[in-house]
């Protein structure tokens, strides 16, 4: 491929004629995209997500906290209703663990119609290494009733969403709660919490989408009914239209994704790299299942190759993958999918939901290799 035929290639997008205006994005989501951030796709290349690139999600405000002063407050249907100061929580059982965590609508702005919110595209997404205490020796202590079927978990920022003034909060059935490895985190990544990331103590609750490791919290609360906060009963849930109650979003989804080969033009992120044999990699992972394959696509999206499974990080956390691609001289369309162990695949066709969750949609890579 000449220069000249480089050129041709790229000529409509490095002037930025060749992007499209169709997808118009409203102010308040630009508000929203600036507040938050996702992982660059080449942060992938890292096991443990380096802290300021982890992806984050930021309802409301994040709080004034003085870990000194926190208490964290169980009670509710309990026999014996505890306030625990941080320090009585770091002097409890400590485990570290590795965690995938994903926004529940990272895609959401690939989708047609898109639903007006924060408009990830594919890097809402992150791993890091979380330390705490198991919530459920916590519970323990309080003794949770038997009449008591959720708990609820309150942080402490506060704002309005779908015109209701609300603490963020979020609920969980006590057999969900009492999982081994749900856990009260102080820690992320060998050092105390970054305030944007729930300091001083945040909920961590491996495999869910991340709407449910509730940040800087305050309050657990057992009760005898499911809990139907704006969180639960009015978002995050699988609705297709505004009259549908929906299902709840819980687990992730299996999805694979790509470290981006080559190097990127500005404006579309369109990929260029030398015709040569190269490796692919990335990361896979699906929420509490395991990843039992990985395929890759050259062009046409239908003719799947096996890639290479390696080692997982930790029981929830991503799966390294890797390919041996011959790249030719020309415009290439790489694609990348998983398979969970129950057999669900990443689809071709993502489905539509009025508010955009769950999006596993199969990754696309457009590369030129001169």
């Amino acid at each position: 491929m000449t220069q000249e035929d480089l050129r041709h290639l790229f000529r409509a997008v490095g002037d930025g004629s060749g992007l499209s205006h169709s997808n118009t994005y409203y102010e308040e989501e630009l508000a929203l995209a600036f507040r938050n951030r996702g992982m660059p796709l080449e942060g992938l290349r890292y096991d443990i997500t380096p802290t300021g690139m982890h992806y984050l999600l930021i309802h409301f405000d994040i709080p004034a906290a003085d870990a000194d002063s926190w208490q964290l407050d169980i009670g509710g249907l309990v026999s014996n209703p505890i306030s625990l100061s941080m320090a009585d929580i770091r002097q409890r059982p400590r485990v570290t663990m590795p965690v995938t965590m994903e926004c529940a609508g990272n895609g959401r702005a690939r989708l047609n119609p898109r639903p007006v919110s924060q408009p990830w595209l594919l890097e809402a997404i992150g791993t890091a290494e979380w330390a705490g205490t198991p919530l459920r020796g916590v519970l323990e202590e309080a003794g949770v009733g038997s009449s008591a079927v959720e708990l609820v978990f309150t942080g402490s920022d506060e704002g309005v969403q779908g015109g209701e003034a609300q603490l963020y909060q979020r609920s969980l059935t006590v057999n969900d709660a009492m999982r081994d490895e749900v856990m009260l985190a102080y820690e992320m990544n060998g050092a105390p919490l970054e305030p944007q990331h729930g300091y001083p103590l945040r909920l961590i609750v491996p495999g869910w989408y991340g709407m449910t490791s509730v940040k800087w919290l305050n309050t657990i609360e057992a009760v005898s009914e499911p809990f139907t906060g704006y969180q639960m009963d009015q978002t995050y849930r699988y609705k297709t239209s505004p009259d549908d109650p929906g299902e709840p979003v819980s687990t992730m989804r299996v999805r694979a994704l790509m470290i981006p080969p080559g190097i990127p033009d500005f404006m579309t992120r369109t990929r260029l790299m030398d015709a040569s044999a190269v490796v692919l990699s990335g990361k896979a992972w699906a929420g509490r299942l395991g990843v039992t394959q990985v395929e890759v696509s050259v062009d046409d999206g239908m003719n799947w190759q096996q890639a290479t499974l390696g080692k997982q990080v930790g029981q929830f956390a991503w799966r390294n993958w890797s390919f041996e691609w011959d790249a030719k001289p020309g415009r290439h369309y790489l694609s990348v999918r998983a398979t969970d162990e129950q057999g669900n695949v990443q689809p071709s066709a993502q489905p539509w939901t009025l508010q955009g969750m769950g999006n596993n949609l199969v990754q696309r890579v457009e590369v030129i290799v001169r």
